[in-house]
Parts: C-alpha cells; sequence; structure tokens
C-alpha cells in the first residue's frame, strides 16, 4: 500500500458523464427481463406505482448515501467506509467482494447476448425460436466460452482507456442509443394485433392487484435496478468533482432508470401479450423470458431477423455498461489500496473474472451436476449476492451513516455542491425507514429463492 503516488485519481468530466456512467450501471439486465416479467406477474400498472414510489424515496435515500461516502472519502468501497471511520473497515471488504461474485457470471450472461446477437445479424430468426436452441447453447462449452471471453474483453478494453475516454465516454454513447432502439421497439411492438390490451394492463393501475407480494417485488426491483450496495455508486461518487450537484444528479439517475424500466415494459408485455393471446403467464422469468420467449414473438413478426437484432443490441449495450460498472469498482479498490497501476489492475481483473466465468457457465454442461442448496453455479451466484450479501451491504451501509459517521456528515457533502431538496426524506429513510424494508427484501428474497414461500 506503500506506493500510492503511482495513480493520480481519476475523475468524470462533470454531471453528464457521470449520470450517463450511473445510468450504464442501474440499466441492465434486469431493467430488461426482470421488471417487465415482475410488473406482467404482480398486477401490472400497480406495480410500476409501486415501484416508481420507491424509486423515489428508497432509491434515492441509498443512492444519495452511497454517492456521498465515495465523495466524502475520495476513496473506493474497500477503503472508502475505513477512511471515514476506522470501525467500519470490513464493510468496505464485504461491498468489494459483492462485485467479484457477479462480473464472472455477468460475463456469461452477456456471452449469451453477443450470440443471439450474432445470430439475429446471420438471419436465424426462425432457428432461435426453435424449441431446444437455447438448451443447445448452454450445452456447448465451446461456444459460451468464446462469446463470454468477447464480452470480457471488450469490457476490458473499455476500463482500459480510463474513466473519461473509457467509462465515461462509452456510457455516453450507448446510454442515448440504448433509449433510441428501446423507442423504435416499442413503437413496433405497441403496433402488433392486440398489444394495446397489454399497454391497459402495464400502465392503468387496478388496486384489486395490489398485495403484499406486489410491494416486496417493486422494492425488491427496484433495490436491484439502481446498482445499490455493490459498491459502483461509491466508486462513481469517488468520481465525481465538488462542485457537481449530487442531489441533481441521483434526480437525473431516477428519472433515466425509470423511463428505462417503461420502456422495457412496453417493449415486452404488449408483443408478448399479442404472440400469447392475453396470456401473462407466458412472461416467464429468467433466461426463460429473453431467450426463449421473446425469439418466438419475434419470429412471428413481419421483419423478425431486423427487430431480433435491434433488441439483442439494445440488451447488449445495458448488459456491457452494467459489466463496465461492475468491473471498474474492483479495479477501482485494487488501485486504491494496493497502489498497482491502472492498467495492470484491470488485466489482473480481466483474466481472473474470465477464469471464473467458466464455472458458471460449465455449470450448464460438464459441471452439471454441481448443485449448491437446489442451485446450479450461476443461479447460487445470484442468489448468494442479490438475495443475501447485497441486503445486508445495504441494511450495514444505513447503520454505518446513522452510527458511524452521523447523518450530518451526508448532509454537509451533499450541500458542497448545492441543494438537497429532499433532506428530511433522507434522514427518516436512512435512520428508520430502509433499514426496516431492507430487512424485509432480505428475508422475503431468502425465503423466495430457498422455496419455502412463493412470491
Amino acid at each position: 500500500m506503500g506506493n500510492k503516488q503511482i495513480n493520480k485519481r481519476h475523475t468524470f468530466t462533470g454531471g453528464l458523464g457521470f449520470v450517463m456512467a450511473a445510468a450504464g450501471s442501474a440499466v441492465g439486465l434486469g431493467n430488461i427481463w426482470r421488471f417487465p416479467y415482475l410488473a406482467a406477474k404482480f398486477g401490472g400498472g400497480i406495480f410500476l406505482l409501486i415501484y416508481i414510489l420507491f424509486v423515489f424515496t428508497f432509491g434515492y435515500t441509498l443512492m444519495i448515501a452511497e454517492n456521498a461516502i465515495g465523495r466524502k472519502s475520495g476513496k473506493s468501497c474497500l477503503d472508502a467506509f475505513g477512511a471515514l471511520n476506522k470501525k467500519w473497515k470490513l464493510l468496505g471488504v464485504l461491498a468489494t467482494v459483492i462485485p467479484c461474485i457477479i462480473l464472472p457470471y455477468y460475463n456469461v450472461i452477456g456471452g449469451w447476448v453477443i450470440k443471439y446477437f450474432v445470430a439475429y445479424c446471420s438471419g436465424l430468426a426462425q432457428s432461435a425460436a426453435q424449441d431446444g436452441y437455447f438448451d443447445a447453447m448452454l450445452a456447448s462449452p465451446g461456444q459460451l466460452t468464446l462469446y463470454q471471453g468477447i464480452f470480457t474483453a471488450l469490457v476490458v478494453a473499455v476500463i482500459l482507456r480510463g474513466v473519461q475516454k473509457g467509462v465515461e465516454k462509452s456510457c455516453t454513447v450507448l446510454m442515448p442509443m440504448l433509449v433510441v432502439l428501446a423507442v423504435i421497439i416499442t413503437v413496433y411492438s405497441m403496433t402488433l394485433p392486440g398489444a394495446m390490451e397489454g399497454v391497459k394492463y402495464f400502465f392503468i393501475p387496478s388496486f384489486e392487484n395490489f398485495s403484499l407480494s406486489s410491494v416486496l417485488a417493486a422494492m425488491g426491483q427496484m433495490f436491484y435496478s439502481l446498482s445499490l450496495a455493490m459498491g459502483i455508486m461509491i466508486a462513481y461518487g469517488s468520481y465525481l468533482p465538488k462542485n457537481s450537484s449530487l442531489d441533481k444528479n441521483v434526480g437525473r439517475i431516477e428519472l433515466f432508470d425509470t423511463l428505462i424500466a417503461v420502456l422495457a415494459g412496453l417493449m415486452i408485455i404488449p408483443a408478448v401479450f399479442s404472440f400469447s393471446g392475453g396470456d401473462r403467464s407466458a412472461l416467464n422469468q429468467g433466461p426463460g423470458l429473453m431467450f426463449v420467449t421473446l425469439p418466438k414473438v419475434f419470429a412471428g413478426m413481419s421483419i423478425p431477423n431486423i427487430i431480433g437484432a435491434l433488441f439483442f443490441f439494445l440488451v447488449f449495450a445495458a448488459a456491457i455498461t452494467s459489466a463496465i460498472s461492475i468491473m471498474e469498482t474492483i479495479v477501482a479498490s485494487i488501485c486504491d489500496h494496493f497502489g498497482i497501476t491502472r492498467n495492470k489492475a484491470v488485466l489482473i481483473i480481466g483474466i481472473g473474472s474470465f477464469c471464473v466465468s467458466m464455472l458458471p457457465s460449465l455449470g450448464y454442461s460438464v459441471l452439471s451436476w454441481v448443485n449448491i442448496i437446489g442451485f446450479d453455479i450461476l443461479d447460487f451466484m445470484d442468489f448468494i449476492t442479490n438475495s443475501v450479501l447485497m441486503p445486508i451491504c445495504a441494511l450495514l451501509t444505513c447503520l454505518f451513516v446513522s452510527i458511524g459517521i452521523g447523518t450530518k456528515a451526508i448532509e454537509d457533502e451533499v450541500l458542497i455542491s448545492g441543494s438537497f431538496g429532499r433532506r428530511k426524506l433522507f434522514n427518516v429513510m436512512i435512520k428508520y425507514i430502509a433499514p426496516v424494508l431492507i430487512i424485509a427484501i432480505l428475508v422475503s428474497s431468502v425465503l423466495n429463492s430457498l422455496g419455502i414461500i412463493s412470491l
């Protein structure tokens, strides 16, 4: 740790770069397939309403806290907590472990997306829609290794260029492109026969569909969608200049994330409603929706290869911007803590994550016999991060702010660069409401993942 002079601290050029990078992190695969699935399952319009309320209260509170911790400490997540209060060093370790587990299996899914994009560009829309196409891909270690290798190499190439030229520039280009593609596919989806029934279901709240399950599901989706409790917002906050308004930037990220979630719902729900004749059960969770159901939907359209290629490029943009933020978080922690050069850290993490990614990738073929408490390797890595470690990290972050440094430390950091319009909301949420909600997420997610309850 003695060679700190090697690395000059990177920064974003300003608020726009930060917002695009943070939005790129927030807008990932979860927005594209998980949000529409949950919205369809838990009441459409009422789920959307609850989700938006959580984003602008609970989500805002945790994002402000993490960004302020990063900027105030000037450190990435591994060292940020300890820099502000030495007794909380271990929280930084936990926050760093989470992206280290997520990155390898994200590389695997990113490889799947590239494989499907290549298929549609090659005119194979009808083949991609066939039963067994997805399973055949999973059973082919050679294909998986190739495509996840390409995905990992692209992420490494971006991060090697640095924060401004790599992370910021790529997200500033890809995020507007993602929105444009989403709008094009949404417009096409909404013109399909019977699609308007899906639009009505998605937008018009019916309080008959309100339930505790819909509240817990919306809260959980908001939590993961905004990239909270993964160290990302702390690292990005540490790159933010002191004169850039935290309050305004977080507000913009909230709006961008909500816009993409709504567009994802409008892309997928009306199309699947049209394809299935209004049967909401056709919106399956996880890979089944994106890689099995949607290719069947595209195959029934007039220009399946074009729509499929556009959709999977959109998904690729969402996946790679999220993967960039995850890897950047780990790289920043290594550079800050050990003082090694950025390029060396990027190569170590890139090669390491690719090697580890072989485990979840081979979990569908060579290692299909591996079963961890009922999960295959990829699903277990997803469970342990999303359902266990992230809620615990978020809960400890709330306690860190309330007890470890005091809410005034966060307030003062936010006020350096402008107003703090939701200060009262922040104080009440971080001290009292957010910890209770996080415990609810933790308990319900674990019980649901283990099949004890069904959400």
